[in-house]
C-alpha cells in the first residue's frame, strides 16, 4: 500500500515543501501505525523549514508537530490499543503525511465523536497554553494577564483557558483579530498603533499580574515593562531572535536545543536582581513533554476532557488537503489568521475558505 508524505528537501522557503509518493511504513516493535486524519500547521514547522528553529531535523525530513489519527496496524509486542481506535501524539516532525509510524507510549486515546480539526488544535497550542497558566504562571482567580499574539492559535488557546480561570484578560492583536479577542473575553491592544506598556498601565492603573510572549528577545524586556510588583514573564518561543538571524547567519539547519539560551539567561537573571520582583520564566512544551511526560498526558486528558463537555472550543482557521502544505504554511506565515491551519491529510478537494477572518 502506498501514502503521500511531505518532505523538507532544503532549509529556505516554501518552495522546500515537495509531496512524494511512497510505500506505507511498517510499524517496528512497540510502534503503532496510525492513519492521520489531521496534522497542525504550526510556525515551528515553518521556522524548522527556514532551518532556524531549535528542533530542526536533517534534511530531509517530514514536517509536522501534532496530529490526529486512527489506530491502523500494530508492530510486534505491542498491546493497549486496537484498530479503528482515535489517538492523538506530538510527534515534534512526521505528521504531514497519510501513515505515520510512532512508539505506542506516545499516543493518547481521544473520546469519540470529536472533530479531529478541534483535537489536533489541543495537542500544541492548548497544551502550551493550559502549561504556562497553571504551572509556570500559576495564575488564581482574578489576577490579570497579558497575552502577545492573542488571535493566534495559542493566543486563542489561553483566552479559551484564562476565561474558565476567571482572569481579567488584555490581547495584543492585529485590529482586524480584535474582534476575536473581544469574543474570547479579552480587552484587545492594537500593538501596531499603540503603547502597549502605556496602554495596560492605562487600563490597570499598576499592570498586570503575568504576560505571556512568545517572542523572545528584546520583546521580553518590554513585557516585564507592564507587570505589577511580583509579576511575571512567561518566555515561550524566540520567533524574533530566531528569524531575525535568518539562514543567512550560517546556521546549518541542524537541532540546537541551547540555541538563544545564554540571552535568555541575562533576562532571567535580570528579573531576579532587579527590584520589584519581576521575573521572566521560559516554557518549553517540548522540554516539558521529554522530563514530565506523565504530566504532557495529564493535561492533555484533562483538555480533552474539556472539549468533549463543550467548555472550550478551538479556533480552525483553515483546513487544506495535505497536498496543499505549502500554501498553509505560506497563509500562517503572512500572520493575522485568528485561530489554527489544519491539515486534513484524507482531503483532496480545495481548500476551505478561512473560517474565523482575522
Amino acid at each position: 500500500m502506498r501514502h503521500q508524505r511531505v518532505i523538507v528537501t532544503h532549509y529556505g522557503g516554501p518552495d522546500a515543501l515537495r509531496v512524494v509518493e511512497e510505500e506505507c511504513p511498517e510499524p517496528r516493535s512497540g510502534e503503532v501505525r496510525v492513519r492521520v486524519l489531521a496534522a497542525g500547521v504550526a510556525m515551528p514547522d515553518v521556522m524548522a523549514r527556514e532551518g532556524v528553529h531549535p528542533e530542526t531535523p536533517a534534511v530531509p525530513y517530514t514536517p509536522g508537530w501534532d496530529l490526529v489519527g486512527v489506530v491502523d496496524r500494530l508492530g510486534p509486542g505491542t498491546s493497549g490499543f486496537e484498530p479503528g481506535q482515535v489517538v492523538t501524539a506530538m510527534p515534534i516532525h512526521g505528521a504531514y503525511a497519510q501513515y505515520v509510524c510512532l512508539p505506542q507510549g506516545d499516543l493518547v486515546p481521544v473520546p469519540a465523536g470529536l472533530d479531529p480539526a478541534e483535537v489536533v488544535s489541543l495537542v500544541l497550542n492548548y497544551i502550551t497554553a493550559w502549561q504556562m497558566l497553571h504551572h509556570s504562571a500559576k495564575v488564581r482567580e482574578g489576577q490579570r494577564v497579558l497575552f502577545h499574539g492573542a488571535s493566534g492559535g495559542v493566543g486563542t488557546a489561553l483566552l479559551q483557558l484564562g476565561r474558565l480561570a476567571g482572569l481579567e484578560m488584555y490581547g495584543t492583536c492585529s485590529a482586524r483579530g480584535a474582534q476575536a479577542v473581544t469574543d474570547l473575553g479579552g480587552t484587545p491592544i492594537d500593538y501596531r498603533s499603540q503603547d502597549i506598556v502605556a496602554e495596560i498601565r492605562r487600563l490597570t492603573g499598576d499592570g498586570v499580574d503575568a504576560v505571556f510572549d512568545p517572542f523572545g528577545g528584546e520583546h521580553l524586556w518590554q513585557s516585564r515593562g507592564a507587570l505589577r510588583r511580583g509579576g511575571r514573564v512567561v518566555g515561550y518561543g524566540t520567533t524574533t531572535s530566531l528569524r531575525s538571524e535568518g539562514l543567512g547567519a550560517g546556521r546549518s539547519g541542524r537541532r540546537n536545543r541551547f540555541h538563544g539560551m545564554p540571552r535568555f539567561a541575562m533576562y532571567i537573571a535580570g528579573g531576579w536582581l532587579l527590584p520589584g520582583r519581576k521575573r521572566i520564566v521560559p516554557y518549553s512544551i517540548q522540554t516539558l513533554r521529554r522530563v514530565k511526560p506523565d504530566l504532557f498526558r495529564q493535561d492533555l486528558l484533562a483538555l480533552l476532557d474539556l472539549l468533549r463537555q463543550g467548555k472550550i472550543k478551538p479556533l480552525v482557521a483553515a483546513r487544506f488537503p495535505l497536498a496543499q502544505a505549502r500554501q498553509a504554511q505560506e497563509l500562517l506565515a503572512e500572520g493575522g489568521v485568528v485561530g489554527k491551519i489544519v491539515l486534513m491529510c484524507e482531503a483532496s478537494g480545495p481548500a476551505e475558505p478561512i473560517t474565523a477572518q482575522p
